[in-house]
């Protein structure tokens, strides 16, 4: 689980966490298309934190770089298990 404690302990711009999910209600939800996504939770500069999706042809990498903030907070628990402090700290 993310918490305040363990966001400080990260250096800025880790990339913390990744997977794929499916681009529609049971997943992301970007587009709504049906395709598989890319993300990446990655911790920000000042112990704030981001989830970046994007098409699963796209690198992690490249995701974390220009990739689309997901906003939905369901999504962002889904996706990241955190408690309410670090939720808070989420970069929407």
């Amino acid at each position: 689980m993310l918490t305040l404690d363990k966001l400080k302990a990260m250096a800025a711009k880790t990339v913390f966490n990744r997977g794929e999910a499916v681009d529609g209600p049971l997943g992301i939800n970007l587009t709504g298309k049906g395709g598989m996504l890319k993300w990446v939770a990655v911790r920000g500069v000042y112990h704030d934190w981001n989830i970046y999706a994007g098409r699963n042809t796209t690198s992690y990498e490249g995701i974390a770089r220009c990739g689309e903030t997901v906003h939905d907070k369901n999504t962002i628990k889904k996706l990241v298990s955190c408690d309410e402090e670090a939720f808070r700290l989420y970069r929407h």
